[in-house]
């Protein structure tokens, strides 16, 4: 979250950045939580700090003469401070509600807009590919080569579930060993991690696991929830300790199932892979130091790059516009590939410089050798390759005439016949 003294003295920049971010917050009622706040806190303490000189004096008072008067004021102050900490409470579980709808502040050169239609194209990696065929999408493609079932999701899970079958499971693993490759050779430490999380971690990530637009599957009778990405738990790694300098960059590469609710999706735009309740991802994390995170960032996306071009998919860069950015992100690239089969671009990573934002709320800081302060460490998150979006622009892109699909020579497997 944003730091409540930087609300305060940048009031101005913060409502605009709530306005740019489409975000209806009421600002002064924060700052009046938080003046609240801060107001009876400082009351509160000098109530103990009295209670404290009462409670010495009693047990040096000599006589009943001298201890009656203490102990009505004591009395006196114990009710007091009942009183200022309710509202002390109230105040701040209001101050924290409101705090932590504010999102972080936005780049500078983030491109200003109400929506997704706003995104800035940066780049291209090849022109989309022309078929001298009627090219299909990826469920016509996969459900006529026995790669899917979703019908049979359909029937154990619901809907948005599904099998993958035949060459589509090594095509799974193969995707998954290529990228592990990149991200070990780029100096990310490889990690499985849970597929669950606890509440106080999704809450510090920025992700909401209760309520109504919640995306988050949650475990009745426990604080777990079941994580929508890996950016979850490796962000909660850290959580509450204090690193070394010496130390950062730390950068961990994570593979994991994640598990979305979808809950408003509908439509040609989801059909299919593109939504679904249930993919596996392998994801980029970093801890850095401030000055560092601007360089990580636009590392994590030539990253991303790199593996979507030896990939051969046709892919665009997309800076995402202020409307358009989740709530921790100082700033956003997207990676559009091009699919046929819905004849328009599609997201299949994106990447974002959350700078200090998540640090704040799960206390991940680090100290330098020599100092006795500590800072917050800036977090970065970049998907490598989820594996349901891959799939639908391998397919897609690499369809052929005859009903085959040509496979990426990188992945070392073989092409899929026709059927």
């Amino acid at each position: 979250m944003l730091d409540m003294r930087f609300i305060r003295n940048h009031k101005d920049e913060v409502a605009e950045n709530l306005r740019n971010r489409n975000i209806e917050l009421d600002l002064e009622a924060l700052l009046t939580a938080d003046e609240l706040a801060r107001k009876t806190q400082t009351e509160l303490d000098e109530v103990r700090r009295r209670r404290n000189e009462v409670a010495n004096a009693m047990k040096s008072a000599k006589s009943q003469e001298e201890r009656t008067p203490l102990i009505e004021e004591g009395r006196t102050l114990k009710e007091k401070e009942s009183e200022l900490d309710k509202v002390y409470q109230e105040a701040e579980s209001n101050r924290k509600a409101l705090q932590s709808v504010v999102p972080n502040m936005t780049h500078p050169d983030s491109p200003t807009g109400k929506d997704d239609t706003e995104n800035v194209e940066l780049r291209r990696n090849k022109e989309p590919a022309k078929f001298d065929f009627e090219p299909k999408d990826h469920v016509d493609l996969m459900e006529a080569l026995d790669l899917v079932d979703f019908e049979g999701g359909a029937r154990v899970a619901g809907q948005k579930f599904y099998y993958l079958k035949n060459e589509a499971v090594l095509l799974e693993m193969a995707l998954l060993q290529f990228g592990a490759r990149i991200l070990q050779e780029e100096g990310f430490t490889l990690i499985m991690t849970p597929d669950l999380a606890k509440q106080e971690i999704l809450q510090g990530v920025g992700f909401s696991p209760r309520g109504e637009s919640t995306q988050i599957y949650n475990i009745e009778d426990s604080d777990l929830s079941l994580v929508a990405t890996a950016e979850i738990t490796l962000g909660g790694l850290h959580a509450g300790q204090v690193l070394e300098a010496e130390q950062l960059p730390l950068m961990y590469a994570g593979i994991s199932h994640c598990f979305r609710t979808e809950a408003g999706s509908a439509g040609r735009e989801s059909r299919g892979l593109y939504r679904v309740h249930q993919f596996t991802k392998l994801e980029m994390f970093a801890f850095v130091k401030p000055e560092d995170s601007a360089a990580m960032h636009e590392r994590f996306v030539g990253i991303e790059e790199r593996i979507y071009k030896e990939l051969d998919i046709p892919f665009r860069v997309v800076d995402i516009c202020t409307g358009d950015l989740g709530g921790p992100a100082y700033r956003k690239y997207d990676l559009e590939a091009w699919m046929p089969g819905r004849d328009r671009w599609g997201e299949i990573t994106s990447t974002s410089n959350c700078t200090d934002y998540q640090a704040r709320r799960l206390d991940i800081r680090y100290k330098e050798k020599g100092t006795k302060g500590t800072q917050l460490v800036h977090m970065l998150n970049g998907t490598a390759i989820a594996i349901s979006r891959a799939l639908i622009a391998i397919i897609e892109n690499g369809q052929q005439a005859d009903g085959s699909i040509r496979l990426p020579k990188v992945l070392g497997i073989a092409d899929i016949p026709a059927r």
